[in-house]
């Protein structure tokens, strides 16, 4: 099992940049893929980005493309996420999520994918 917990999230005007990050208790971080989804207000949760173990494969919601970056740090248990030009409509609580896998290039891109999720962190982008 892993615990998450993310940190990071708080108040950021229109066009700023906030880093989240997501630290999972365990010594097995380096079998979980990692993703970031948000969940504003009266709105299903949505995908946001992933990343595999590798690191070296990601993927983003077209929304976020270009302007939020994923990482990892495997040695730290850690997941990252980048957000720049935030905009209004980035407001949500944001929850990292783990889902076990073997393969070291493996994204899993749905919900229902994850068998462990964060408590999340809220982010208000204010205009």
């Amino acid at each position: 099992q892993v615990q998450l917990v993310e940190s990071g999230g708080g108040l950021v005007q229109v066009g700023g940049s906030l880093r989240l990050s997501c630290t999972a208790s365990g010594r097995t971080f380096s079998r979980y893929a990692m993703g970031w989804f948000r969940q504003a207000p009266g709105k299903e949760r949505e995908f946001v980005a992933a990343i595999a173990i590798s690191g070296i494969s990601t993927n983003y919601a077209a929304s976020v493309k270009g302007r939020f970056t994923v990482s990892r740090d495997n040695t730290k248990n850690a997941v990252y996420l980048q957000m720049n030009s935030l905009k209004p409509e980035d407001t949500a609580d944001y929850y990292c999520a783990a889902d076990r896998t073997i393969d070291p290039s493996y994204i899993a891109y749905y919900a229902h994918d994850y068998g462990y999720w964060g408590q999340g962190t809220q982010v208000t982008v204010s205009s």
